[in-house]
């Protein structure tokens, strides 16, 4: 048997699993993965064609088996790599659910600076807001108080004895 028959499969199954780490990394819609298929296809068409037949069958044995791994201990490396987006947020890491700076506001009372509908401009303690009401409107100058504040929003609702 001749072995530069044999070295060029093995160097196009090497090749094959680059492009599938490759595929993993980089976002290519799936032409990546359409490339290693083809690879991994022609590295076996090579083997049964110009080797032997159990040859082939062992070269597919491992492809049935090297994918897969690959494809899970990229995934998992890749999930634990500093590139990827953490799944845990916490206060420790500056994440909070409501912004203390917002809390501030709860009560206090203010005058709508355009109309709000529902959200808008609103000067509350002598500074300019974004606000939102429940879903009413409210015109220019109607006075205001801060009713909630849900995340980043500041809610108001009309002054009940205006």
């Amino acid at each position: 048997m001749n072995v530069s028959v044999f070295f060029i499969p093995v160097l196009l199954q090497l090749a094959g699993v680059v492009v599938v780490i490759a595929e993993i990394i980089i976002p290519s819609g799936g032409i990546l993965a359409i490339l290693s298929l083809g690879i991994f296809g022609y590295s076996l068409y090579l083997v049964f064609q110009h080797v032997s037949s159990s040859a082939g069958f062992l070269f597919l044995g491992m492809d049935a088996i090297l994918i897969p791994v690959t494809i899970l201990l990229g995934l998992k490396l890749l999930a634990k790599s500093p590139a990827t987006l953490q799944t845990k947020l916490s206060s420790k890491n500056g994440v909070t659910v409501q912004s203390s700076e917002l809390e501030f506001y709860i009560g206090l009372e203010g005058t709508a600076m355009t109309d709000l509908r529902p959200s808008g401009i609103a000067l509350i303690n002598g500074k300019r807001v974004d606000v939102v009401t429940r879903g009413e409107y409210l015109e220019k100058n109607s006075p205001i108080t801060v009713f909630t504040v849900t995340g980043n929003q500041i809610i108001v609702q009309k002054k009940e004895n205006a």
